[in-house]
């Protein structure tokens, strides 16, 4: 084929994705767990031959970039013993290029005669796995020997035939087996509609025809992606955050990006970020690699195809044994929050290089709380991943009760967590004052309070930005910071950001937590009074913030006092 038409070259695009989409759709309504059929913490993709992504489903970003690796992985692995009906599973970062144990692949290889034509590729975050604690979401693991059950790639299934023992030795392992199998399931059925979907585009077209604009659409995907590369000024443009810390007494962990843009080409280069820790937040290099892209794929018009080709003139150079590159044996269960702060890291950077492409900072990914017992001889796990705000842009504020951009999930809604589990929620809602000052203000925190309606209940959680609160950008303020609180007979404590000691929860104790709100852009003495006012009466702002931070002075019927407006901003001017 020596001409490629510009007409088809769309159907194929258009078709592609379609696949990935419906695999998406079935795997949602197919799945067992909250954290899967609610929070939708799962990602899928249609692969060509080689393992490229030829489109991905409209899931969780910071997966998607993932999909390469790990396809490269499983066809080494393989190579020569792929058969029709087969069907792979696979886990562990080290083992089958994974990104933590709950992230478990499903991955279908998909023939056209006796020829391999692509890959239906699932990956779902299961509720829990095993390991030492309930959710296996273990921040205080030392090595990944602790969080849970381990899966080099193997066969689920055999030229149709399932392996059972495969699927006795899981459920063995983990603490809710009718969820992870039938999440498990779920994928399953996924992959088989991906196959289906391809197999009647090969049908229609041929093989031949097929992978040919498969081929194209990632070189057009690439050509994209390098044009839009070239509009971001060369230089070299750095940026500096960090997690809080472990434990009680916890020591940032410091990330340093430096992002070289040359021509159409990016380097990312985390060179200077902290060493890899003795706590579950470490990232395989493929993860960093896909939060990376996930980045700046957002900065690049939507026209671009979500391919494995928009990734080609991206490079990310990781030291070996950083947080962002771990190595054997370092656990990874928590990794989440590291590949959250990876995007936040990239597009501090890119603030100053495209300051109208990005926001400031929100509220640094989703808080993931767990629960875990057993009631009436029934053994329980609950995880959730809260969302979320976005720090505000140069256009407009900071939005509310969104994911954040790396992640694309949602809330459990309260109906479904009270229904199935012995938890009540007592509070969720936005909290006043808790966007940063601007001339765009940044979105709200959420709040949310969980009462445990049974005794002996574990608990963890995963959360962040209480002690480095979201930065604003340009002027604007920082959001207000994350709070972590349990409730007891005995008084409220303080449970630290990203506690390592599991922590018990009786009958009637309530855990407490407000997210960071996001972060302000520009000065908030330019945001004009009306706006001010506005955020009061819809309980956004109180009238003590209009008046220290946005020098608004109210009448005493909540009406602008211009006068005195006017001259409250020029004392603020004069003093700063």
């Amino acid at each position: 084929m020596t001409q490629l038409d510009p007409i088809l070259m769309e159907v194929f695009k258009n078709g592609f994705e379609a696949i990935a989409d419906e695999m998406a759709l079935i795997l949602m309504r197919t799945a067992h767990s909250p954290i899967v059929r609610d929070a939708m913490d799962f990602s899928t993709a249609l692969c060509d031959p080689s393992g490229q992504t030829l489109a991905q489903g409209l899931t969780t970003p910071m997966h998607l970039g993932s999909f390469y690796d790990a396809m490269r992985h499983l066809i080494a692995q393989y190579d020569g013993d792929i058969a029709p009906g087969d069907l792979f599973i696979g886990n562990d970062p080290y083992l089958a290029s994974g990104q933590h144990l709950p992230d478990v692949y499903v991955i279908k290889p998909i023939f056209a005669a006796d020829r391999l034509a692509g890959w239906a590729a699932t990956i779902a975050h299961h509720v829990d796995v095993g390991g030492l604690v309930p959710g296996s979401n273990s921040i205080g693991a030392t090595e990944i020997h602790q969080e849970g059950l381990r899966l080099p790639f193997m066969k689920l299934e055999e030229k149709g035939v399932r392996n059972r023992t495969l699927m006795t030795v899981i459920a063995a392992n983990v603490r809710v087996p009718d969820q992870v199998l039938g999440d498990i399931q779920g994928q399953i059925a996924a992959t088989r509609a991906g196959e289906i979907g391809l197999d009647a585009l090969v049908r229609r077209y041929g093989a031949d025809t097929v992978a040919a604009y498969g081929e194209a659409l990632q070189d057009y995907s690439e050509r994209l992606a390098r044009a839009a590369i070239r509009e971001i000024p060369d230089g070299v443009y750095r940026f500096t955050d960090h997690i809080d810390g472990l434990g009680e007494s916890p020591e940032p962990i410091r990330f340093e990006v430096a992002l070289t843009v040359s021509g159409d080409e990016v380097v990312a280069d985390w060179t200077g970020t902290s060493p890899q820790v003795k706590g579950g937040i470490n990232a395989p290099l493929s993860f960093c690699k896909s939060n990376v892209y996930a980045a700046l794929r957002s900065v690049m018009s939507a026209d671009v195809p979500n391919c494995h080709g928009y990734t080609r003139p991206i490079t990310v150079i990781a030291p070996e044994g950083s947080l962002v590159n771990a190595v054997y044996p370092a656990p990874c269960g928590a990794r989440g929050i590291t590949g959250y702060r990876i995007v936040d890291c990239v597009f501090g950077a890119l603030a100053e290089a495209v300051p109208d492409k990005v926001a400031a900072d929100g509220a640094g990914g989703s808080t993931l709380p767990s629960f875990g017992g057993r009631v009436d001889g029934e053994t329980f796990v609950f995880s959730e991943c809260i969302m979320g705000t976005w720090g505000a842009t140069s256009t407009h504020d900071g939005q509310d009760g969104v994911p954040h951009m790396a992640s694309n999930q949602a809330n459990v809604p309260v109906e479904m967590i009270e229904a199935d589990y012995p938890i009540r929620i007592e509070r969720y809602g936005f909290v006043t004052d808790s966007g940063g000052a601007g001339e765009h203000r940044g979105g709200l925190g959420l709040a949310r309070d969980y009462r445990l309606l049974a005794d002996d209940v574990y608990f963890g959680v995963r959360s962040d930005k209480a002690d480095h609160p979201p930065h604003g950008l340009f002027g604007g303020r920082p959001g207000a910071p994350a709070v972590n609180r349990i409730a007891s007979a005995g008084g409220e404590r303080r449970v630290p950001t990203l506690p390592t000691e599991p922590i018990t929860l009786g009958r009637g104790d309530v855990f407490r937590h407000v997210m960071a709100g996001g972060g302000g852009y520009g000065d908030p003495l330019d945001r004009p009074a009306e706006r001010v006012l506005d955020d009061i009466l819809d309980d956004r702002v109180s009238i003590e913030q209009a008046h220290e931070a946005y020098g608004v002075v109210l009448t005493a019927g909540l009406s602008i006092d211009h006068t005195a407006t006017i001259a409250r901003r020029a004392a603020l001017r004069g003093a700063s």
